[in-house]
C-alpha cells in the first residue's frame, strides 16, 4: 500500500492519522503541491483527478480522503473510525462531512491559487477569506458538539476527529482565535496527545523541512 502525500495537505493529513490509528504498514510517496508535481504526466496517469492524497492498493487507486477513510475502516475494522449504532454512525458521518466538505474546499490550495493568480487577490485579503470560512464553519461545529464527550462523538477518536484536527491546524496557522471555540480546542488538544495524531502532524513529516 502506498500513500501519495504532502505534509501540508489537510486531506493527506487525515489519511495519515487513520493509517496510524489502525497501525497499517504503508509506503509514503511525497508529491510536492507547491511545485505542481500532482499535475505531472506520470501522476495523472495513476490518478487522473490530480488530487492528494491518493492511496494505491492491490485493488487500484482511491483519491478522495473520505472515501479512503471509509475503505480503510471496512477493510481494517480494528479500531473502528465509525463505531456505534446506525444513528451514531450517521452522526459521525454528518459531522465529518460538515468539516471536510463544507469548511475545507473553499480553502484548499487550488482555490487559494486561483484567488492569487487569476483574481489578483493579495495575501492579506486571501488570509481574511480563509479565516472567514473557517470561523463560520467552526461556529456551527461548536454547536454540534457535546461538551460531555471526550472527542467529537463519544470517548474515542472517530472519523469526525480525524477530519477536525487538520482543519484546526490550518485555523491556527491563519490566526483564528481558538478561544472562541473551547470544545473544538479541547478536542484538538486531546487528540494531539495521541501518538497516531501527533506522528501524522505536518511538522513531523519527512518533507516538512
Amino acid at each position: 500500500m502506498k500513500l501519495y502525500s504532502y505534509f501540508r495537505s489537510s486531506a493527506a493529513y487525515r489519511v495519515r492519522i487513520a493509517l496510524n490509528l489502525k497501525a497499517i504498514d504503508h509506503e509514503l510517496a511525497i508529491v510536492n503541491l507547491l511545485k505542481s508535481e500532482q499535475l505531472g504526466d506520470d501522476y495523472l496517469k495513476m490518478n487522473p483527478q490530480g488530487l492528494l492524497p491518493a492511496l494505491e492498493t492491490d485493488d487500484g487507486v482511491l483519491a478522495q480522503s473520505l472515501a479512503i477513510l471509509e475503505w480503510l475502516d471496512e477493510t481494517y475494522p480494528q479500531s473502528p473510525l465509525i463505531p456505534g449504532t446506525a444513528w451514531q454512525k450517521a452522526q459521525i458521518r454528518n459531522l465529518s462531512f460538515a468539516i471536510a466538505c463544507d469548511i475545507h474546499p473553499v480553502n484548499n490550495l487550488r482555490v487559494l491559487k486561483y484567488l492569487s493568480n487569476e483574481l489578483g487577490v493579495d495575501d492579506e485579503a486571501k488570509n481574511k477569506w480563509y479565516r472567514h470560512w473557517i470561523e463560520i464553519g467552526f461556529e456551527k461545529i461548536e454547536l454540534m458538539l457535546n461538551e460531555n464527550d471526550d472527542y467529537c462523538i463519544g470517548d474515542q477518536p472517530t472519523l469526525a476527529d480525524i477530519c477536525l484536527v487538520p482543519q484546526v491546524f490550518n485555523a491556527i496557522r491563519f490566526n483564528v482565535d481558538m478561544a472562541a471555540y473551547p470544545k473544538i480546542a479541547a478536542i484538538y488538544a486531546r487528540c494531539n496527545k495521541l501518538a497516531a495524531f501527533n506522528d501524522a502532524a505536518p511538522q513531523n513529516q519527512p518533507d516538512a523541512n
